[in-house]
């Protein structure tokens, strides 16, 4: 995991470069009963994943490895939501979706007399939302991209974990200090010295 850290600190210092779809917007606001899950979620990059059983297992499997190799490159307090089509039969194999995860992924299920959080975000089947610390969309990723065997998700993850696309948000001061004392106690405090001066 230290290893992994010093992967994270150098990505976060690195500027980046590519194409971007970006919103920065906040999303509209959503409930699921009476919790509202992006607000539970500020301080940390939130993964909001719309996802209906079909074929789920076998991409919430891999949303499972990807958050397990993200946690190892170091990149922690990230919150992954997934947010359950509302349809009647989606809702009858709601307890199959929430036992193909682990406690790390937080499944909701939509009540069906409650708005259509898939139509409020404007998303659809196997859309990945990415949102930064403040809780601002800094991605909105759609079939082909969301594609997990991919790694559009994966990078976006990252960009909104290290980048401010957005502009500053007074999280990440707060995260950069943490990964940089968990750092300082692994003898990081050279590395990063020699990478801000350059």
């Amino acid at each position: 995991m230290w290893a992994g850290l010093g992967l994270v600190l150098s990505l976060c210092l690195l500027p980046g470069g590519g194409a971007e779809i970006q919103n920065c917007k906040e999303p509209p606001e959503w409930h699921i009963g009476e919790e509202n899950p992006m607000l539970n979620s500020r301080g940390s990059v939130t993964v909001v994943a719309l996802l209906q059983l079909d074929l789920i297992p076998c991409i919430l499997e891999r949303l499972e490895d990807l958050r397990v190799k993200l946690e190892n490159e170091g990149l922690v307090n990230i919150s992954y939501v997934v947010v359950n089509h509302q349809g009647t039969q989606s809702h009858r194999k709601f307890h199959l979706l929430k036992e193909s995860v682990s406690d790390y992924i937080t499944v909701y299920q939509q009540d069906e007399k409650q708005a259509d959080v898939w139509t409020t975000l404007n998303g659809n089947k196997d859309d990945f939302l990415i949102y930064d610390r403040c809780g601002r969309l800094v991605y909105h990723l759609g079939l082909p991209y969301s594609f997990l065997s991919f790694q559009y998700v994966e990078e976006s993850i990252k960009i909104a974990y290290c980048e401010n696309k957005c502009g500053n948000c007074s999280y990440t001061v707060f995260s950069y200090f943490i990964l940089y004392t968990l750092g300082r106690e692994r003898g990081l405090d050279w590395y990063l010295k020699r990478i801000t001066s350059m």
